[in-house]
């Protein structure tokens, strides 16, 4: 995340809005752990909790890293804010989640930072750089959803009699087998509730696997091959194509013109 105050524009936002939405989504399941659910979904949930906890260590880490005055980052910009809300608590500090609430300020300040650029120039950003904006797309709509899907199927299993989704870890090695098309059939769910989470597991993993594919392709697949494959011509070589033709033509009009000269007649 770059500094507030001197937004480098040379960078992608891409890992801005990354952060922003797991943000928002830790948010999320911060407001979910105040519902009265099943004990296993709860367990589950904080779970994911600590997971975003180790991502958001390695976010304070890199931007206190990356800041031009670590003072500055962790004092005036309230990044001791950010590593209190990075805390994972792993059910041993019963009012752990309060600390939580300091994440508010990691998503006040990217907002922050988004708002100084205009509509055109986040467009400009969105084109140069839409390698790294599917990408991180892609891994977050994965998170999530195996996530969400876990943590739904888990909550409608577990009050069925002949449920074989009992624990945090059944619903996850589900949410992951169905994502992905695989569907070992070890697990399943038995309710409708469940089934239909199952449904939009299944229609979501088609769209995130293909991505998926789209991104290694790109990434594999070196340019040079690539322009090959589509007969498209890179610009370097395009500019120096167009320059050879203007001399060709150059040297044509002053070969008319000599002959036109020698022989008396107008030039054509």
């Amino acid at each position: 995340m770059p500094d507030e105050r001197k937004p480098d524009k040379r960078r992608s936002n891409a890992y801005n809005l990354f952060i922003l939405v797991l943000t928002v989504f830790s948010l999320a399941i911060m407001a979910a752990l105040l519902f009265p659910l099943s004990d296993a979904t709860i367990q589950l949930l904080i779970a994911y909790d600590n997971l975003i906890c180790v991502v958001f260590l390695f976010d304070f880490f890199f931007t206190l890293w990356r800041a031009p005055s670590r003072r500055d980052y962790f004092f005036a910009q309230h990044g001791w804010l950010d590593l209190l809300g990075s805390i994972p608590s792993f059910g041993f500090f019963k009012y752990a989640a309060l600390l939580r609430l300091a994440r508010i300020s990691r998503l006040l300040r990217i907002v922050r930072i988004l708002r100084r650029m205009d509509r055109r120039q986040l467009v400009a950003d969105l084109v140069r750089n839409r390698g790294q904006y599917a990408a991180f797309v892609t891994v977050l709509s994965a998170f999530i959803v195996i996530s969400l899907a876990s943590v739904l199927v888990l909550q409608f299993e577990s009050g069925a009699a002949n449920a074989n989704i009992t624990t945090g870890g059944d619903a996850l090695w589900w949410a992951v087998v169905t994502i992905t098309t695989v569907g070992y059939g070890d697990t399943f769910p038995v309710t409708t509730a469940g089934r239909l989470t199952g449904v939009f597991v299944m229609f979501t993993g088609v769209g995130i696997i293909g991505a998926l594919a789209s991104i290694l392709s790109s990434v594999l697949v070196p340019t040079a091959a690539s322009d090959e494959a589509t007969g498209e011509t890179p610009p370097a070589e395009t500019g120096e194509l167009r320059a050879e033709l203007d001399r060709i033509g150059s040297e044509l009009t002053a070969l008319r013109a000599m002959i036109a000269g020698t022989s008396g007649a107008p030039p054509a």
